[in-house]
Order: C-alpha cells, then structure tokens, then sequence
C-alpha cells in the first residue's frame, strides 16, 4: 500500500470512528462513511467492499498495532520499561489504552463495543498465554484431570484453557472498571496490581 493509499484508508478509519462514538454501527451509513472522510464512492469501494469489511480491516489495523507494540521487548513507548517482568507487555497496553491510541479507548467504551471487546480479547488471549501459562509450572495445570479427584478443589489442578479464560476476563474487567472511572490510576499502579491479584490465583 503506497502513501497516497494509506493516507485514505486512514481518514476512513477516523471518519467511521467518529460516527461509531455518535451512533450505533447497524445505524451508520457507508454514504455517512464517505461523506465524513470527504472521499468519493469509488474510492471508498477500492479499498473495502463492505461495512463490515471496514470494520474487520480497522480492527485488525488498530490491535495488530497495539499488540505489536506490546511484545516488542525493545519498544519503550515513551516510559520506562518493566525490565525483567514477564508482564511488562500488559502495562504497554495500559499506557496505549491511557493515551487513545489509534482511538482505542473510544472504540473500548462506545455504546456497542462488544464486537471490539471480541477482537480485543482474542488478541489478549495470545499475549496472556506467553506471559502467564507458558511460564507457569507445568506440574499446575492440566489438560486431563483425573476423575476420581475431578470433584476436590483441593487437588484438582485447572486446564489451560479455564486460567486464560479468568486471566483474560479479569484484565478486560479492570479495562472496563479504569475506562469507568476515568482512567485515574497509572498503567504502572494497574499493572503492578493485576501481576499481585494474578500471581496469588496461580
């Protein structure tokens, strides 16, 4: 994609942004679409055939950015890094989060956010798993609990899949709960925090 193409491609991106913090998506107009990136109709369909063609290509523009971002061990982002820290990729997130990048927190808090919590979550599951269950001891988790325990809380140890489900759920949650309240707290006091609250569950 040369510069001119891109440099349309993002006043689309802003211009359905703008539109999905004004109104629900199923209302917006790909007329409504062209007339706020100020773009002719044949411009638009050159680079998306569909509305939710549009909304899949942004996502995947503005999260593959963000996560990217995060798992670059040299990308500092303007703060100083968690040298060390299995989860210092979670605070990046934070501090991406705090400074709307790519729009993010608008896209996050929006009247219908529940498809980009989706696509938020599917990629926080990827970047959870390298952080917390490959560096997690085998000998506590298994795929195959054995049934004669399988009703002992006590030895019976989670699946995989059950941490990444709570690990992923609860960060999101604490999104959620932060966007709420203004964003008060630091990334760095959240990320200290979600590491405590997570290390203890483990």
């Amino acid at each position: 994609m040369d510069r001119r193409q891109k440099k349309t491609q993002k006043a689309i991106f802003d211009a359905f942004i703008k539109l999905i913090s004004e109104k629900k998506y199923s209302k917006i107009t790909i007329q409504e679409i062209i007339d706020e990136a100020d773009i002719g109709r044949s411009t638009f369909y050159s680079h998306f055939q569909t509305k939710d063609e549009l909304l899949q290509a942004m996502c995947k523009d503005i999260f593959a950015h963000i996560f990217e971002a995060a798992n670059d061990e040299h990308h500092t982002h303007g703060h100083q890094q968690h040298s060390g820290l299995p989860n210092s990729a979670l605070c990046h997130i934070l501090q991406h989060i705090q400074e709307n990048d790519h729009n993010i927190l608008t896209l996050l808090s929006c009247d219908e956010n529940e498809f980009f919590i989706q696509y938020f979550r599917k990629n926080l599951d990827n970047l959870m798993f390298v952080n917390f269950i490959q560096c997690r001891p085998k000998s506590l988790i298994t795929q195959n609990t054995d049934k004669n325990d399988e009703n002992n809380i006590f030895t019976t140890s989670a699946s995989e899949d059950f941490i990444l489900n709570h690990i992923s759920g609860a960060f999101i949650a604490m999104i959620q709960w932060w966007i709420k309240g203004g964003l008060k707290e630091s990334p760095e006091q959240l990320d200290a925090w979600f590491t405590k609250v997570t290390i203890m569950g483990l």
